[in-house]
């Protein structure tokens, strides 16, 4: 006879205040507990780029995100076991989740072929097959030891054709219930994720599929992959509604600030993203007056902090000239410091997202940073307008800085 799965551990998830469906909630993990709305940043290879753990023990993330696909080649789940899973390998020592390796079905799609069992993925180090299913996944995010772990699913990118949209909702159920059956550990969560576009009926067939698993939480996949943020707010009020109410909601792979605030606004409890720490590599850096492009001839000769009700250490100790010289140099010090603004100014947005919830006053002061925020980002279109060659120049520099680093 087989064995029997083990149980879910109770995540014991509480809602301390809301307003409207947006709430502000808690759950625990055996490795702290976790305080919503929350920002997971994405350490893809078991690493935040150019943070150090010192720097992120200050920043104090809720949960981190690390990669299934990713570890799984290098170093592979063996050796990360084998130094006591992620809170060992890492040292981070704080609740940590894992993508389960479906993503990389979307990301790395012209290198994938994809079957009833699972995909098959040529790997982007050396070309080799790489099988991942259900089963594989299960057993690798088992060894890495992360406290919440996701079900392995089929993401497809944006727009796509009903019928394909249909299969990947019906293969992503079937793939859930065999993660299901192939769990031997009772101290890890796993998370459903729910597919179907931006069609509300495919949606919803996907969250009927999942809700008799009866898992500890629900994620919304499949959106920010092509769709636009219109589409990704309906599909959002179409879905988020069907999740129950008691359990914690993830929205996957979102991580601009007022698709952040939406989200949240509608019942979201999670989120994960790269962008805080692409766009700081990039010199696009996140205030609350919209982006700056640090690039920018105006902030040459700039005194001022690059957001001046920021508390992080770049804007206490840094001029936006000094950030702008970082960066036109190709100094790694550039990347370190954008990462690092961009990654508080995101946990700082949700954290105040839940203060406001408890304090009451959600509505009114997301509504105010929203307006904020958008003024500062028509600014800039609005003298980017004016002068049609800076994105030219800006594209130019960017790639003679990258190789510069590169020699």
């Amino acid at each position: 006879m087989p064995e029997r799965t083990p149980p879910h551990p109770d995540l014991r998830f509480r809602i301390e205040a809301d307003q409207g469906p947006a709430r502000a909630a808690a759950f625990d993990t055996p490795h702290g507990t976790v305080r919503t709305p929350a920002f997971m940043p994405v350490a893809t290879g078991a690493s935040l780029k150019g943070i150090t753990n010192d720097q992120l023990a200050a920043l104090a993330p809720e949960v981190m995100l690390a990669n299934t696909y990713h570890l799984h080649l290098r170093p592979g789940e063996d050796v990360v076991a084998e130094l006591g899973g992620l809170h060992g390998f890492t040292g981070w020592t704080g609740p940590w989740i894992t993508d389960s390796g479906g993503y990389q079905v979307f990301s790395l799609a012209e290198r994938t072929r994809v079957h009833e069992h699972g995909v098959t993925v040529r790997s982007h180090l050396d070309g080799a097959p790489v099988h991942l299913g259900p089963e594989q996944a299960i057993a690798i995010q088992e060894a890495l030891g992360a406290d919440l772990i996701m079900a392995f699913d089929h993401c497809l990118a944006l727009p796509a054709k009903r019928e394909e949209l249909l299969a990947a909702v019906d293969r992503t159920t079937r793939w859930t219930r065999a993660c299901v059956a192939a769990r031997t550990r009772d101290d890890q969560a796993l998370l459903g994720i729910v597919q179907g576009g931006t069609d509300p009926e495919l949606r919803r067939r996907s969250v009927e599929g999942l809700l008799p698993l009866d898992l500890p939480g629900y994620a919304v996949g499949g959106l920010a992959v092509g769709e636009g943020g219109d589409a990704m707010r309906a599909a959002l009020d179409a879905t988020v509604p069907l999740l129950p109410r008691d359990k914690p909601r993830y929205l996957m792979g979102v991580g601009q600030p007022l698709d952040l605030l939406d989200a949240i606004s509608v019942g979201v409890d999670l989120f994960d993203c790269v962008l805080p720490t692409r766009n700081g590599r990039r010199g696009w850096l996140w205030t609350r007056d919209g982006t700056v492009r640090i690039g920018a001839r105006m902030h040459a000769r700039d005194a001022g902090p690059l957001d001046p009700e920021c508390g992080c250490a770049v804007c206490r100790t840094h001029s936006r000239a000094y950030l702008r010289h970082l960066f036109k140099t190709g100094e790694h010090t550039a990347v370190t410091l954008g990462s690092l603004h961009n990654l508080t100014f995101l946990l700082d947005l949700v954290r105040t997202a839940r203060e406001q919830l408890i304090a009451g006053t959600f509505e009114s002061w997301a509504a105010a940073f929203r307006t904020r925020f958008e003024r500062g980002e028509a600014a800039w279109a609005a003298q980017h307008a004016a002068d049609p060659d800076a994105a030219h120049r800006s594209r130019a520099a960017d790639a003679e800085r990258r190789a510069r680093q590169e020699r």
